[in-house]
């Protein structure tokens, strides 16, 4: 089920670009916590990233984000890292994965892409992928993109 009117937002955001392939994804997110841990920053809440390439790629591009708890940000520009007091994203459609992320991932990246066309809907962002944890400990991903 596709639901519209959805938001990301959260506060003090680091972000990074990476190029990987899908199945080394993990590396990435580690490679980033890593420099941010180097330089004495402390993420919380989820990683969430954006998926700038299509998912069908060999080679994924994405944006991994991370909210920290600091306000201030100084990092060494070599570390290619952005950093945002605030991160907004509304207007979007969302749809929730609960099992079989792997497999389900592609179908569900198309059926946002179909109803968008359906809608006669235009897209403004890529694609956000989000790591959510019920209160019962299960773990979801919500896929989401930005329209008008």
């Amino acid at each position: 089920m596709i639901v519209e009117n959805h938001q990301i937002a959260y506060r003090n955001v680091a972000s990074k670009y990476y190029n990987f392939l899908p199945e080394e994804i993990d590396l990435a997110i580690q490679d980033f916590d890593a420099i941010l841990s180097e330089h004495g920053y402390n993420s919380v809440g989820k990683m969430f990233f954006s998926i700038m390439s299509n998912p069908t790629a060999e080679v994924m591009t994405a944006k991994l984000f991370i909210p920290i708890e600091e306000n201030d940000f100084t990092i060494p520009k070599e570390e290619e890292v952005d950093f945002s007091s605030y991160f907004l994203i509304d207007r979007m459609i969302m749809t929730r994965l609960t099992d079989d992320f792997d497999a389900q991932s592609q179908v569900t990246f198309w059926e946002l892409l179909t109803y968008i066309e359906e809608h006669e809907m235009s897209r403004k962002t890529p694609i956000f992928v989000e790591f959510k944890e019920t209160n019962a400990g299960q773990t979801n991903v919500e896929m989401s993109v930005g329209v008008q």
